[in-house]
């Protein structure tokens, strides 16, 4: 298995520059926000492990959190579900991106951002396909994007029961789609999402 590096990072560093990993959770369920986030992470302070969300436990995310919360700067980003159905989850996930960069406190000289698109920031953008496994920065905002959400939508279910928000996080699993079809949509849901869209025309 291939781990990601700080060699991306170091490049800038070696030039006297800034540079921030991007990331963000959730632009495909069918519920509740979507997170971005920004990460500056310092050498010799960089937590042992880091990784693709995707590629870690949900316990080695949230045991990871801490960590980088302590060694890094963070910048979180947010857009709810009523956002998202104003202006499409792409424009969405940019807008949470511009957020969490701002939230840093400083302003980066580049940042790094997961995929092969970015949205206008502060500061130059670079795109990293899969960069979430390939850039140690980016690892580290993926997995604050990820617990960050994870955590938000543990408060939902309790806040609207009966849809299982807390074990899969608004993604379309058979458990969610019973539970539509028997409680209708709640304020959380995507209603510009194909799936609640047609929910609500029947």
């Amino acid at each position: 298995m291939l781990f990601p590096t700080f060699d991306r990072e170091t490049e800038f560093l070696m030039q006297d520059m800034i540079v921030c990993g991007v990331d963000e959770a959730g632009r495909g369920p069918w519920a509740g926000p979507v997170v971005a986030a920004a990460v500056i992470l310092t050498p010799g302070r960089i937590p042992p492990g880091l990784n693709d969300s995707k590629k870690l436990t949900e316990a080695r995310r949230d045991a990871l959190f801490e960590p980088i919360m302590a060694a890094g700067i963070v910048g979180v980003g947010i857009v709810q579900a009523p956002r998202i159905d104003e202006i499409n989850i792409l424009q969405a996930t940019y807008e949470a991106m511009v957020q969490a960069v701002a939230a840093l406190g400083q302003v980066p000289h580049v940042a790094l951002v997961d995929g092969n698109r970015a949205p206008p920031l502060s500061c130059r953008a670079e795109t990293v396909i899969e960069g979430d496994g390939k850039c140690l920065s980016i690892a580290a905002a993926s997995i604050i994007a990820k617990v960050t959400r994870d955590r938000l939508m543990r408060t939902l279910d309790s806040h609207y029961p009966g849809y299982g928000f807390a074990s899969h996080k608004g993604y379309g699993t058979e458990t969610h789609q019973v539970a539509l079809r028997k409680l209708g949509p709640c304020p959380e849901h995507r209603r510009s999402f194909a799936p609640i869209r047609a929910l609500l025309a029947d």
